[in-house]
């Protein structure tokens, strides 16, 4: 594949905070924005899967998500204790969050705002894609098409994670860099299942990549909370009428697949895409058909 034309990594300054990114493609393409999930540095959109989107004529970009990796942290705002978070999974408790994935899709706005993107083509993996619904939710002018991988609506009422990772979900990062990439290595494991081979020399890379780049490690609980003290999105995306695709695993152990189908029953007209084996990450045996997936659903909204 040629080597698509990169824009190094920029900071703009938009809602209040500061927002990393980075760009593949020439400018003037029509933009692809990829919005990454919880606690995930941008880097985990793998750079091959990128230059696929972008050689089909696309700009693509990847940031980071408030208080994480090069945007701005949010460490003046108290993370709520682990026993308000336990009681907001298990009894479905009003939880005070320091900020929404409201403000996280506004930042997302923001960006588009910063860079003269007047509308986009939104793909969200996990708590990205609870981003990019409320995107399609509330600005569907700024969204030509939705792409919400791995992810859900927010009904209390679907299926749980595995508590292995409603564990995993607590635990605050490591500092010390060999630590932190154990742990993240044994979590990311945890999450692609058996069924594709776990690059572990890549996502060793990444993790350690993450680390030098910056590592906050009071932001899971931070946007954990933001996710948990957001609303069902049920109703509202049955509103939505943008062209939509829902991607999923089938062995997924952190959002289960029913949350996938329950997504897609909530957006009217949307398509949904089940991956025989895919657990909670995007195996690089399906980056292809991943992207061509995308750009399938890309090409119906063009």
């Amino acid at each position: 594949m040629t080597t698509t034309m990169y824009t190094a990594e920029r900071i703009v300054s938009t809602n209040g905070i500061e927002i990393n990114y980075d760009s593949f493609g020439k400018e003037d393409h029509p933009v692809i924005i990829l919005i990454m999930g919880l606690a995930t540095q941008m880097v985990f959109w793998d750079v091959r899967f990128c230059e696929i989107l972008a050689s089909k004529g696309y700009r693509v970009i990847r940031f980071d998500n408030r208080d994480i990796g090069k945007s701005t942290w949010c460490d003046a705002a108290i993370p709520p204790s682990h026993l308000a978070l336990l009681a907001s999974i298990i009894f479905g408790r009003t939880l005070d969050a320091p900020y929404s994935l409201n403000d996280m899709a506004n930042d997302t706005l923001g960006l588009m705002d910063q860079l003269q993107i007047k509308n986009a083509h939104i793909v969200g993996a996990s708590m990205g894609g609870m981003i990019a619904q409320l995107m399609a939710i509330n600005a569907p002018d700024r969204v030509k098409s939705l792409t919400s991988i791995m992810s859900t609506t927010g009904n209390r009422q679907l299926p749980k994670p595995k508590l292995i990772f409603l564990k995993n979900l607590f635990k605050r990062p490591p500092k010390k860099a060999d630590e932190f990439v154990t742990f993240g290595l044994s979590l990311w494991q945890a999450l692609h299942g058996s069924t594709y081979q776990f690059q572990k020399e890549k996502v060793s890379e990444l993790l350690r990549l993450s680390v030098n780049r910056g590592l906050n490690p009071k932001s899971n609980i931070r946007q954990l909370a933001a996710i948990l003290s957001s609303k069902d999105r049920t109703q509202p995306l049955k509103a939505v009428n943008i062209p939509s695709l829902i991607l999923h695993g089938d062995s997924d152990p952190l959002i289960p697949v029913a949350c996938g189908y329950a997504t897609a029953q909530a957006i009217p007209h949307s398509k949904i895409k089940v991956y025989p084996g895919m657990g909670h990450t995007l195996p690089d045996e399906l980056l292809q058909e991943i992207a061509n997936d995308i750009l399938e659903l890309i090409g119906t909204a063009s």
